[in-house]
């Protein structure tokens, strides 16, 4: 399971109008700041009105700052602008929320100007309960429109300077870039099933899980071999319903890759019509990932710099199971959605079973992106599950299956 995060319309165009942006202490060139790697998503510490650390999920997806937990208003003395009306790609009704203005949002030596950011009513998402960890929103544009960013995701850290200071390395490969709406488009040519080729505007999005996602193509299934329904993830309105499969290729500049996994989102005429800016899909961190990334927004340009898991496989969940994890303490592995006719599904796995270890393995010691590995690990693999299900211990061994 992974994210889809799409933004609002032009509800929140005038809190946009304002300069926003973040810069580096004057004393400062460069600046490392470290994160962590959580399903697929990267994680900053940053302070809102100099009160935290608080959790947030780096998302070029994202073009307004996002805090998804309500509770931290009552902490950083957040002022309400006015209540707006969000639409996504889920499968539910709209729904409001707040707009603030000039938060003052800070990092070791980075600080920014006056940032907006919508706030929720209410937690639509679950991010920390999908994480694992306490999440408290999300940060996009405004980090990236002032500053050259690079991204290691072999090191985990950020490296950010102005961009006159930005200094290209060896072995970095341009790639040019668009900012539309507050967003990173880049253009890549596409190898379908059935041998057409295509050439794609997609959004760069490190806030999304998975590979690559194609909204159009949805509407034309017969041409994709070995669909596999799926809950895609949340949108803003709710659960994102569509199917996956692959793609033969997708070419980035002279980058090529092969057997991609595509995620293909059901997506109606009313959720297209309000794309304001029109494109084929998203370009997700299961392709970026694989490289070291800097992200030069006024510049126009991304670098990319492939790592040793250029040439990984991409592989998808082999057990039909989708889980989170519940509690205070965030230890306890519940199963909330078991795909019908999955490997899971033919194990008797069901909705609310809680999984307390797997090969004997305790999983109140295990991350859950260990337990994400352990279902995509190797095709007919058996797995002995110790599971809790009404007041009640059982042990289900399950046949991990390649679905894709």
């Amino acid at each position: 399971m992974f994210f889809v995060l799409l933004f609002f319309t032009n509800c929140v165009s005038t809190l946009c109008a304002k300069a926003q942006s973040f810069n580096l202490a004057d004393h400062k060139k460069r600046v490392t700041i470290p994160f962590k790697m959580v399903r697929n998503m990267v994680v900053i510490e940053l302070k809102i009105n100099n009160n935290g650390p608080y959790n947030f999920i780096l998302d070029t997806g994202v073009g307004l700052m996002v805090i998804t937990e309500p509770r931290l208003v009552d902490s950083i003395n957040i002022s309400y602008k006015k209540t707006v009306q969000l639409y996504g790609l889920g499968d539910g009704e709209s729904f409001e929320a707040y707009i603030a203005s000039s938060l003052n949002i800070s990092m070791p030596d980075v600080y920014s100007n006056g940032i907006g950011a919508v706030i929720f009513k209410e937690d639509h998402f679950g991010l920390s309960n999908y994480t694992g960890t306490h999440i408290h929103g999300l940060l996009g544009y405004e980090f990236f429109n002032n500053l050259a960013v690079e991204i290691d995701f072999t090191e985990y850290k950020l490296t950010v300077c102005r961009p006159k200071d930005l200094k290209v390395g060896k072995r970095r490969d341009k790639i040019p870039i668009t900012i539309e709406n507050r967003k990173p488009y880049v253009e890549a040519h596409l190898v379908l099933p059935d041998g057409t080729k295509k050439k794609s505007k997609l959004v760069v999005d490190i806030g999304a899980g998975h590979s690559l996602s194609l909204e159009d193509a949805a509407h034309h299934e017969d041409g994709y071999p070995k669909l596999a329904m799926a809950n895609l993830g949340m949108g803003f309105t709710g659960p994102i319903s569509g199917f996956i499969s692959r793609i033969n290729r997708i070419e980035i500049g002279k980058y090529k890759f092969r057997h991609v996994l595509t995620a293909f989102p059901e997506m109606d005429a009313f959720k297209r019509e309000r794309l304001i800016v029109k494109r084929d899909g998203n370009l997700g961190l299961g392709i970026l990932k694989r490289f070291t990334i800097t992200l030069n927004y006024q510049d126009h340009a991304m670098y990319l710099k492939p790592t040793q898991r250029f040439g990984d496989p991409f592989e998808h969940d082999m057990s039909g199971l989708e889980f989170f994890a519940g509690g205070p303490d965030f230890r306890h592995v519940i199963i909330s959605r078991v795909e019908p006719g999955s490997s899971g599904d033919q194990a008797g796995l069901q909705k609310d079973d809680e999984i307390l270890s797997i090969n004997l393995k305790p999983v109140s010691g295990m991350s859950l992106e260990e337990i994400d590995e352990f279902f995509k690990s190797k095709n007919n693999r058996s797995i002995l599950l110790e599971i809790f299900r009404n007041k009640k211990y059982q042990n289900i061994f399950l046949v991990l299956k390649r679905r894709i």
